[in-house]
């Protein structure tokens, strides 16, 4: 039915399909369904191989592979479901509690004076009485200043259940917030201040996890006190600990420009080194069989011994999973197909997780090793080297570059920028990040901590590198946004080019060229469309005002927000970068201007055929024409002007209500819209208002 080989590649496809059908569905009533018709299928396969020769299956073995082919799929909907907790029946949410008795989840993340973490729920209170709930919580918490709370990993809380819903994105491009915590299974959040917070004394969580964090937080504080550049020891301890420390602006900057941002998160391409080396280091015991066990033994101690320094951070954890059972078949399995091997490594953690389907971190380390597997042996046939350290520089290369190659589809997708020196700066960044990752291990040990400075010098001096390599002329393209379709044509493009490439195929490379073609010609129609916009972008904000008035690739930006402004480069930011605007004016509502198609004077804007009236807390319609007309009325500032004072004088076609005003005032205006059948939009918790002007 399917060759040994590839059989868990064959297995992962139905199901990877059958978790992504399923995954926007979650209903009981489905995940019943599904349960049924996955246990038939199941029944039927087994009765057709306990009766194959009765039977003679071999007649209707494509049948056969096909009711294989179905049972995975609808299994792959299944777990989906089963691990969706909104499904449960004592899922907290699905009613409201007085107080939740909740554990922290992770390693609490303090901006300013709000700590944020993540809560499992363990019990909620309805009057006086506790009830066993499940599910998890994001929780933001006000701390006090003068007496902070001070919580760990595993502390038990017990909080006031003021939850809510996660909120999903408003503006075009805003990241999907909600989206991105479903996919954690979390989807509800909680705000509440610190003196609505209650610490038991208690910690419930994993003895191992607890155990992790606090070794991790020991090995940090080490490099604190060996490593006196600030930015070094952000870098060292992002790059090895997988700690979030906070990097300046440029240094991200620099590394994002290069194309090799992935530096600086541990992922399976990084665990992936460590299990080369350590399999070059190691080769020596592969002799015999039982060397090969104490091989196996001696590399997933070492790869687990550093996720336990990490942390057990959950992207090393799933990185060191996917590297065991890969070496456990290499070890035991008498077929040694890495393919089948990754795939494996996949189908398990995704039975055991299914979200992590939607996880960026997940897609990249798989496609990554994906890329050392195939690609990192045909790169490295390029170039013959005599020399044997040049032959093993060159092996590293050649696995950074692999790495690089295969998940540039995706990091183009979600990152939207293509770095033009990826292939200078991978090419740089292959023996430092290498070095830094055996060094940055090596400096822990008390008797070498004389090898800091060497360790320090050598950070500092590849972010310096790489910050010049930034700075060359056109370093990179950046607001590079594709749709799903085209990311799919140039996957389809780069898979043939590399195909071809190594079989020396013509078919396959003509094909590439025909694909990348007509990906480059819906991009250049984006272009096109881009230089030809005519738009209006009225923003959703939640204390601010901001609308941009676009002509082409030039915008000019209405608001009270600067450039600099956190609020801008969240929600505003990424739908211009969408609309590919390269030139931006801000201006604030309390200035004039007047250019070729823009208009701004007093409370009025003229927009080629938009006109704009703005109704602040200085407005006097005294200073109004009767007989006006406007496309829209907008409403700032937090007036109190009264709409029925200008119903008389001027008409208009709309009402747009911006998040400077307060709920109780928004209320009224949209109770005075509904009363008088206006249409009308809401700013605030409503997804933003657009106006297309040349359609």
């Amino acid at each position: 039915m399917f060759k040994a080989e590839y059989i868990f590649v064959r297995i992962l496809i139905p199901f990877l399909f059958g978790i992504s059908a399923f995954y926007s569905y979650p209903n009981l009533l489905i995940s019943k369904l599904l349960a049924i018709i996955t246990t038939l299928l199941f029944l039927l396969i087994i009765t057709i191989n306990i009766s194959y020769k009765k039977l003679n299956g071999y007649r209707f073995k494509g049948v056969t592979g096909i009711l294989i082919l179905l049972f995975f799929f609808f299994f792959g909907g299944l777990v989906c479901l089963l691990k969706n907790e909104t499904l449960k029946s004592d899922y907290f949410a699905k009613r409201h509690y007085t107080y939740l008795k909740v554990w922290v989840n992770d390693e609490p993340q303090q901006t300013n004076d709000i700590l944020r973490f993540k809560a499992s729920v363990v019990s909620g209170y309805e009057n006086s009485r506790q009830i066993k709930l499940s599910g998890k919580l994001l929780v933001a918490l006000k701390v006090n200043s003068a007496e902070p709370v001070h919580l760990k990993y595993g502390d038990e809380l017990i909080i006031s259940a003021n939850y809510a819903p996660i909120e999903p994105p408003y503006n075009p491009a805003e990241f999907d917030f909600k989206r991105w915590m479903a996919a954690k299974n979390i989807r509800q959040q909680c705000f509440i201040n610190q003196k609505n917070l209650l610490k038991t004394n208690r910690n419930i969580g994993n003895p191992i996890i607890r155990f992790a964090l606090r070794l991790r937080k020991r090995q940090i504080e080490v490099y604190r006190q060996l490593i006196k550049d600030r930015e070094a020891f952000s870098v060292a301890s992002t790059l090895i600990f997988d700690y979030r420390a906070d990097l300046s602006k440029e240094t991200l900057a620099a590394y994002s420009t290069t194309g090799t941002i992935h530096a600086l998160s541990v992922s399976g391409s990084h665990v992936g080194i460590i299990f080369f080396l350590l399999n070059i280091c190691f080769a020596f015991l592969d002799k015999n069989k039982h060397l090969k066990i104490l091989k196996f033994i001696l590399i997933c101690s070492l790869i687990w011994g550093y996720a336990l320094i990490t942390g057990l951070s959950p992207t090393v954890v799933r990185a060191a999973i996917m590297i065991t059972i890969f070496i456990a078949a290499l070890t035991f399995a008498k077929n040694k197909n890495g393919y089948n091997t990754l795939a494996f490594a996949a189908f398990c953690q995704l039975v055991y997780n299914p979200f992590l389907i939607w996880d960026v971190g997940f897609q990249l380390s798989y496609i990554s090793v994906f890329g050392l597997i195939y690609l990192q042996p045909k790169i490295y046939k390029w170039l013959y080297m005599k020399n044997k350290w040049l032959d093993k520089v060159w092996q590293l290369i050649a696995l950074s570059l692999a790495a690089q190659l295969v998940t540039f589809p995706l990091c183009l997708y979600y990152f939207h920028q293509f770095p033009v020196y990826f292939l200078l700066g991978n090419l740089f960044i292959a023996i430092p990040l290498t070095a830094i990752m055996i060094l940055g291990m090596l400096v822990l040990v008390p008797y070498l901590h004389w090898l800091a400075p060497v360790f320090e010098w050598i950070i500092a001096f590849t972010n310096s590198t790489l910050k010049q390599i930034a700075d060359l002329p056109y370093s990179t393209f950046s607001s590079v946004w594709i749709t799903i379709p085209e990311l799919i044509l140039l996957i389809l493009a780069l898979s043939s080019l590399v195909y071809g490439l190594a079989r020396y195929d013509k078919r396959f490379l003509a094909a590439s060229l025909s694909i990348y073609i007509v990906y480059s010609s819906c991009t250049l129609y984006d272009d096109w469309q881009a230089m030809h916009q005519q738009k209006i972008i009225f923003f959703t904000l939640r204390k601010n005002y901001a609308a941009a008035f676009i002509k082409g690739q030039k915008a000019i930006l209405v608001t009270d927000l600067s450039a600099g402004d956190r609020n801008y480069e969240f929600f505003v930011q990424p739908a211009l970068a969408q609309s590919k605007i390269t030139e931006i004016d801000f201006l604030n509502l309390q200035n004039d201007t007047a250019s070729r198609n823009f208009l701004k004077t007093q409370s009025q804007i003229i927009f080629y055929n938009y006109h704009l009236l703005i109704i602040d807390a200085s407005f006097n319609n005294k200073k109004l024409e009767a007989g006006g007309k406007f496309s829209a009325l907008w409403i700032t500032a937090n007036t109190k002007f009264k709409l029925d004072n200008i119903s008389k004088k001027v008409k208009y076609q709309s009402i747009l209500i911006d998040g400077t005003n307060k709920d109780y005032h928004i209320a009224q205006f949209d109770n005075f819209a509904k009363n008088n059948s206006v249409e009308h939009h809401i700013l605030k918790k409503n997804p933003a208002y657009l106006v297309y002007l040349n359609q």
